[in-house]
């Protein structure tokens, strides 16, 4: 959204074009016509400015609750590769048996699955991250946007019933767990604990990408936002060249009364 992406040159080029037309207006014969306009385009202009504002406010409340479920994802993505790798390191070097085998083998399983969505809970930080170095740098040229693009695609393709479907506990690792439980418990006990890490991923990553579609989808707030905010910068000159011409019309006045 160019709106967006360009915020502050727009900003200056609406305050710049805002100024040109005032010294345009102060340099005319006086009258009170158009700066009887340029106020009622201060008011409503401001108007809009504060309704900029307030979507400013609903969008950035927004953008908080992705921010905690961002923090609460990575936080399960740490927790299920502790566990699977405490899991793979500690029973799957070697398998003893092949009851222990078909749990190793689905230990790898789930890791791999998990594997392609390792950037997922950062990708919106890293928007973050980039709008903030855009804002820092006003007059540089965009920044290369294909990495973001990528993340996007792959948040927007992200299908968790596709992770929903790999169980880790299912009809291949119930025996096994079944027939380790009397000869290892720690080892059952650790496999649900993994089993429990995962489906915790699942229902994060889930929840993350809700998020995301939901804020994705309001983001022409931004660009009102920022329309808001350019018609204000334009204005804003308006008002002050409405005050001196009034100065102007006050000290013309007064070496009026002073002659007469």
């Amino acid at each position: 959204m160019v709106l967006v992406d360009y915020q502050f040159p727009l900003y200056l080029l609406a305050f710049a074009a805002g100024c040109g037309i005032t010294v345009a207006c102060l340099c005319t014969p006086p009258g009170q016509r158009i700066w009887a306009l340029a106020d009622l385009l201060w008011v409503v202009f401001g108007l809009f400015g504060a309704l900029g504002a307030v979507v400013a406010d609903i969008y950035l409340a927004d953008s908080s609750r992705i921010e905690r479920q961002i923090g609460m994802t990575r936080a399960a993505t740490t927790a299920f590769d502790r566990d699977v790798n405490a899991f793979r390191l500690g029973h799957c070097a070697a398998p003893g048996s092949a009851a222990l085998a078909t749990l190793c083998d689905k230990a790898d399983f789930l890791a791999a699955s998990t594997a392609r969505n390792a950037a997922l809970p950062l990708f919106t930080e890293a928007s973050d991250n980039e709008a903030a170095l855009r804002d820092l740098f006003p007059f540089s040229a965009p920044p290369d946007t294909k990495a973001m693009s990528e993340m996007r695609a792959q948040a927007d393709a992200l299908d968790t019933r596709e992770l929903l479907a790999f169980q880790p506990i299912d009809s291949a690792t119930r025996p096994a767990l079944k027939t380790l439980d009397t000869r290892a418990p720690e080892v059952v006990g650790q496999f649900r604990i993994l089993a429990r890490s995962y489906e915790s991923l699942v229902a994060q990553t889930r929840a993350l990408q809700q998020e995301w579609a939901y804020i994705d989808s309001r983001a022409w707030l931004l660009g009102l936002k920022t329309l808001a905010i350019c018609l204000v910068s334009f204005a804003a000159p308006f008002r002050l060249g409405r005050t001196i011409a009034d100065l102007r019309a006050a000290r013309r006045q007064k070496k009026d009364d002073q002659v007469s």
